[in-house]
């Protein structure tokens, strides 16, 4: 009778999950489909996608490919481990994962069990030939008629199969000798196993969720059966738990000592921190992770600004180097955009192997609001401009660099010959792009004014903010309900996901976009149109893993508002404070500084690049910088690619890696660091002083 109602159990297990599958992915098909039904009434969508690997310029109307996880019964990667141990003649006859429970039994395969095969199959070839409801019927009555007829443990042997495989040759005991429950827990925690794997996705996630829920009610039922079936099996059962209880419950002290002991000695604590690395299944690597998982080394700097926001400097380090070079990022970005693209591809991979030593900044800005003062209230952190960048965040990461690379050389160099200005053993070029370019424009102008080096050798700018009147409708209408309603920042201080369960949604969301073909072509569509048909590749860069859980870049409103006055006064101005009286509390002058006006102070070769793709920062606010340093004799070129604007940092083009390395090496060293011209001065400021 046990045999049947466990043959029972099984068929009505998998047909539960055949069930529930194709209602899960019959879901996602319908969403994908009206996905792509959107994107081809959509106008413009070739343009949106024009460029981006990935998305379909056409997209039918299918349904997604099974998650890949779920591809064959196991992942691609431990196929590839599966072939190249039959390869190497290391191996048994058939695959499982490696792993055995405390009965010397493997655990079934990874990541689903061949006691799934049939759903398994059923699900992975849905696009192609969807399961009928009527053919899971017809399945049911076969396979009932033949297991309850046949040999009964035939079918327990296809149930739990990946279970009861044969065990390590050190065993000989027979599989049919296992009990069918311990079979069953085996199989259960072979599931929850994979929930260790590196994999993101809701959708992924919730085909998981359902396996592991119907696993555990059915692994429920077949207990309680059990139990029902086998009375004296029960009694015996609960004989022993109430002997236990009764003698944990005398000599409780006793035994809770002795669990404290053995908790503090047991390994399983320190494996249970280790899976929580990477929570729920999110991508959780750094800057770090990237650069040592590809075999270069690695040097993390905090730096403290002076307004006391600690800052991450990140550096590939070649310390005998006498050339560095200096990445900073632009907005909603961090360092690793300038890694992401893996070692061909990566600008600091790139400067590194040209010998450079490679910084890498990082702006104020994350959602951990890493600070002096650890209690330091979100509406106090956020309360800054694009002024802070760059007077405050780039001086010190400079300053830092200076510091470093000084001290190092004066060790492993000490007969290096020195600049007689400043006493530099190095030269430092440095490579910004987007809000990054304007930051780095506004430090050294600010440093030749205030009669300070700014110890750079070199700047390349890509796609640098700093004039934005030219740009789209959509940029039109924030820039005003921006300016218009200010107390806005007393509300929205920033721009940013606050809790980790949203983070972890976003996260997992740009994986379903990229598994899913039209939604992702959609999302790509509508963001080109947002920002005035950019065609960068949107939702590849959602993806990237400084969007994960545990933190995030974000936007301070009040950077938005310096954005917006910059683009309604046609001018790269500091932040304008509101007020004369609070501007000449800060600049000395009724309005706030324009850097426009005193690019004639820049003393090293600035080289501009700009996208002809590129819709938020288009090539003629590109070209309006050069005009301007082109009149005030600064020593300035121009370059045109036809990019987008997330093109410079995230994708992969050789001709730009060539470029930029190529004006790296036209580096000189820098005679005029501190100026032998005596820096300009503030026009204003003159004429209050003489006035007064």
């Amino acid at each position: 009778m046990q045999r049947v109602v466990d043959n029972a159990l099984a068929v009505t297990k998998e047909s539960v999950k055949t069930f529930t599958y194709e209602w899960v992915n019959n879901v996602v098909r319908v969403i994908n489909e009206i996905s792509a039904l959107l994107l081809a009434l959509l106008p413009g969508k070739a343009k949106m996608l024009e460029g981006v690997q990935g998305w379909e310029l056409r997209p039918t109307f299918r349904g997604p490919r099974f998650p890949r996880w779920m591809e064959n019964g196991v992942s691609s990667f431990n196929q590839f481990i599966h072939e190249l141990s039959v390869d190497s003649d290391v191996s048994s006859v058939e695959y499982s994962s490696g792993e055995e429970d405390s009965d010397g039994y493997e655990t079934p395969e990874s990541p689903i069990s061949q006691s799934s095969r049939a759903s398994s199959d059923s699900a992975t070839n849905h696009g192609r030939h969807p399961m009928h409801w009527m053919q899971v019927i017809w399945l049911w009555i076969v396979v009932s008629i033949k297991f309850l007829l046949g040999p009964p443990f035939h079918l327990f042997k296809l149930a739990y199969s990946g279970v009861s495989k044969a065990p390590s040759t050190s065993t000989n005991q027979d599989p049919s000798q296992v009990p069918s429950h311990k079979r069953v827990q085996s199989h259960k925690d072979q599931i929850i196993h994979r929930a260790t794997d590196k994999r993101r996705g809701l959708i992924e996630d919730l085909h998981l969720g359902i396996e592991i829920s119907i696993e555990a009610v059915f692994d429920f039922v077949h207990k309680a059966v059990h139990l029902l079936l086998s009375p004296s099996e029960t009694y015996e059962k609960l004989t022993k738990l109430f002997s236990s209880y009764k003698h944990d419950h005398d000599s409780g002290e006793d035994t809770s000592a002795s669990t404290t002991t053995l908790g503090e000695n047991d390994p399983t604590p320190t494996e249970g921190n280790a899976s929580s690395r990477q929570p729920l299944n999110t991508d959780g690597r750094t800057c770090q992770d990237v650069i040592t998982e590809f075999g270069y080394p690695y040097e993390a700097i905090h730096v403290v600004t002076a307004d006391g926001y600690v800052l991450l400097l990140e550096r590939i380090p070649r310390r005998d180097a006498t050339k560095a070079v200096y990445l900073q990022h632009g907005i909603l970005d961090s360092s690793m955009g300038w890694v992401s693209n893996g070692v061909v591809g990566s600008p600091a991979f790139a400067a590194y192997d040209k010998g450079y030593d490679v910084f890498l900044g990082n702006f104020r800005g994350l959602v951990s609001r890493e600070h002096r003062d650890k209690n330091i209230s979100s509406r106090q952190y956020w309360q800054y401009s694009i002024n802070e960048h760059g007077t405050q965040d780039i001086p010190a990461m400079v300053e830092k660099i200076h510091e470093v690379k000084t001290a190092e050389l004066k060790l492993s160099k000490p007969d290096i010959e020195e600049e007689a200005n400043d006493g530099q053993p190095y030269k430092l070029c440095a490579v910004s792009h987007s809000l990054g370019g304007a930051a780095i424009l506004m430090y050294v102008v600010t440093c030749r004014l205030e009669e300070k080096p700014h110890r750079l050798s070199r700047l390349v700018l890509l796609s640098p903010a700093g004039f934005h009147h030219d740009s789209n409708l959509i940029f039109s209408v924030v820039e005003n309900v921006v300016l218009m309603v200010p107390s806005l920042s007393r509300i929205f201080p920033a721009f940013y996901i606050p809790t980790r369960f949203f983070r972890m949604l976003f996260n997992k969301l740009a994986r379903d976009l990229q598994n899913l073909p039209a939604v992702g072509g959609l999302v790509q569509t509508l963001m080109g149109y947002v920002v005035g048909g950019d065609s960068s590749n949107w939702v590849g860069v959602l993806g990237l893993p400084h969007y994960n859980m545990n933190d995030m870049p974000g936007i301070s409103f009040n950077v938005g508002i310096h954005l917006a006055q910059i683009k309604r006064t046609k001018r790269f101005r500091m932040f304008d404070y509101g007020s004369a009286a609070a501007n000449m509390e800060v600049y000395g002058s009724p309005e706030p500084l324009d850097m426009g006006e005193h690019y004639g102070v820049i003393d090293i070769p600035v080289d501009l690049v700009a996208g002809q793709k590129d819709h938020i920062i288009r090539p003629s606010m590109v070209k309006r910088h050069y005009k301007l340093m082109k009149d005030a004799g600064v020593n300035v070129s121009y370059i045109e690619f036809e990019y987008a604007h997330l093109d410079f940092t995230f994708c992969h083009h050789e001709e730009l890696l060539s470029y930029v390395m190529s004006r790296l090496q036209l580096s000189e060293p820098n005679q005029n660091h501190q100026g032998n011209k005596k820096p300009l001065r503030l026009r204003r400021k003159q004429e209050l002083s003489a006035s007064g």
